[in-house]
């Protein structure tokens, strides 16, 4: 099943469940993913699909940080919410170990052998992994994979 049919289910299932919230969530959604396919003139690919996805997750907790720092509870619940949707589609995450495994990989790929070879690591890398781990904590495991 695509994306794009699970997310039309999941948005009838809200519907006639009355749950403002997810259907909120998942229109936003389907939207980002349509404006997406407008920028690129075509269809998305699961890559794609999972890094506009990544994108929006990122966003929200963000946004549940600034809301909470400004004493706004209603806010930080209702971006919460909406997170856990885009979480239901992402693809499960990865394991500390796989991630050791995978940069291990594209440091021998690229033939790394210091932090000023860490752009080509991460250009290898972040397709394989957008969605399935933080970019932030990839880019920290790169630096000291390198450093050692």
């Amino acid at each position: 099943m695509t994306f794009k049919v699970k997310i039309d289910q999941d948005m009838v299932t809200a519907a006639k469940a009355k749950d403002k919230i997810v259907l909120s969530a998942l229109r936003m959604i389907k939207s980002a993913l349509h404006n997406r396919e407008i920028d690129l003139k075509r269809e998305l690919n699961e890559a794609e699909f999972v890094q506009v996805l990544s994108t929006m997750g990122k966003q929200r907790k963000d946004s549940i940080e600034q809301f909470a720092r400004g004493g706004r509870a209603d806010l930080v619940e209702k971006e919460e919410a909406e997170l856990k949707v885009i979480q239901s589609f992402m693809p499960v995450p990865m394991s500390e170990e796989d991630i050791n495994q995978e940069i291990r990989r594209a440091i021998e790929e690229t033939g790394a052998v210091s932090v000023k070879d860490m752009g080509k690591v991460m250009k290898v890398l972040m397709p394989k992994l957008t969605g399935k781990a933080d970019g932030k904590v990839i880019g920290d495991k790169v630096k000291v994979a390198l450093s050692a």
